[in-house]
């Protein structure tokens, strides 16, 4: 018998945990055989509302249009629910709930989350870093006592779509992909690339964005960049901005283009880092710190498929401290300057051989973070929060 499952997430929001959503949703979309699916949209912070139509955006709306009659006719009686947002959110809400999280960057999570993921069947994390963040929390007798399963995310696989007036100054450019913010280390990033560029035809792209594509918010990042680079009058070399959405396909160009030769990123810390998956799975050279939820898809078996920058760990910085989510003591990753332009400079020189290692792991990644692995094993996890289920082979069941 299918399971009515009621799926409560910010799925049609421009932002990382909606990514996660439709991920989920498609996810259980591939076994509609078992799942009958309602859905309740959220917001997510300050972010924008996806506006690409597509065939998955109109199965969504048709969902949520049918879950919302349901709910006012007061009809919908769901089996099991599942919640897609930072844990102190979740709730009660059917027989069985599921909690679906991207976990946290840091090394703990707030007594908040383990106290509200104790209320959840099951919690779903996308990494095995996020995992340990619940394990791991040193709050006396406070612990998670709730199942905790692993699974990888994805994004889809289409067509590439030009990016009209994009075309970076230089031949060699490395890539920034992530929202502007206290966890990215967006000036660091900026100012260790120019000081170890500063006499050469070398570009930095940076994609990125505060809280939206709107042109306020460009005006202030625009604002933020001449700041930074004032120090730098007489540089060779480029920083340049590209703001907005973009669609599947036209990230997909980003990451193919031939002026693009790899991705940075030094954040504090990443709950899987989707930016650098998707990086990775065009085999861009990646350059980034070992540390947090990018290992479960550049570490294979041991090995390091990417460009390490040497790290401290630290407790976080007062400003990024976020009451319920992201405490004063906790810890995340610090790069190392020195560090962080040596690889800089090791992958400028030495590109060829970064493609090859990229090249090799982008197999990995095409093996082991497919939709037919993931979706299974997503799906594996959902019905295994009710303990009648005893299902293990989703293929069995064909």
């Amino acid at each position: 018998m299918k399971k009515k499952i009621f799926v409560r997430c910010p799925c049609l929001t421009m932002s990382g945990y909606g990514e996660q959503s439709r991920f989920a949703l498609r996810a259980l979309r591939s076994r509609e055989d078992l799942f009958d699916i309602y859905i309740q949209p959220i917001n997510w912070g300050k972010t924008g509302w996806v506006w690409e139509q597509s065939e998955f955006r109109k199965w969504m709306d048709s969902r949520i249009a049918e879950t919302q009659v349901a709910l006012q006719q007061k009809t919908l009686q769901p089996d099991m629910s599942l919640q897609i947002t930072v844990p102190n959110e979740f709730k009660k809400l059917c027989p069985i709930n599921v909690g679906y999280t991207a976990g946290i960057e840091t090394d703990k999570v707030s007594p908040e989350w383990i106290t509200s993921g104790n209320e959840m069947d099951k919690l779903i994390v996308v990494s095995n870093h996020a995992k340990t963040a619940f394990k791991t929390n040193g709050y006396g007798n406070l612990k998670i006592n709730t199942p905790i399963d692993v699974v990888g995310e994805n994004t889809p696989l289409v067509e590439s779509e030009e990016i009209v007036g994009f075309e970076p100054r230089h031949d060699f450019n490395f890539l920034v992909v992530s929202q502007n913010g206290p966890r990215k280390n967006f000036e660091n990033t900026i100012r260790w690339f120019v000081e170890e560029f500063q006499n050469e035809e070398v570009g930095l792209v940076m994609k990125t964005h505060i809280k939206g594509a709107s042109r306020m918010d460009r005006e202030v990042v625009e604002g933020l960049l001449k700041a930074i680079l004032h120090s730098y009058p007489n540089r060779k070399c480029s920083v340049s901005l590209l703001h907005g959405d973009l669609t599947n396909g036209q990230m997909r160009a980003l990451y193919q283009h031939d002026k693009i030769k790899a991705l940075i990123n030094i954040a504090h810390g990443e709950g899987f880092g989707l930016p650098l998956f998707e990086a990775a799975r065009e085999a861009l050279p990646v350059i980034t710190i070992a540390w947090s939820g990018q290992l479960d898809f550049l570490r294979h078996n041991g090995v390091d498929y990417f460009e390490k920058v040497d790290f401290s760990i630290k407790n976080v910085q007062p400003p990024a401290v976020w009451k319920g989510v992201i405490n004063g003591d906790a810890h995340w990753a610090f790069a190392n300057k020195d560090s962080y332009r040596k690889a800089l400079r090791a992958t400028f020189d030495n590109l060829e051989e970064k493609n090859e290692r990229a090249k090799t792991l982008q197999g990995l990644i095409q093996e082991g973070f497919s939709d037919e692995v993931l979706y299974e094993q997503f799906c594996n996890s959902i019905l295994k929060a009710d303990p009648v289920e005893q299902l293990v082979d989703l293929e069995a069941m064909l």
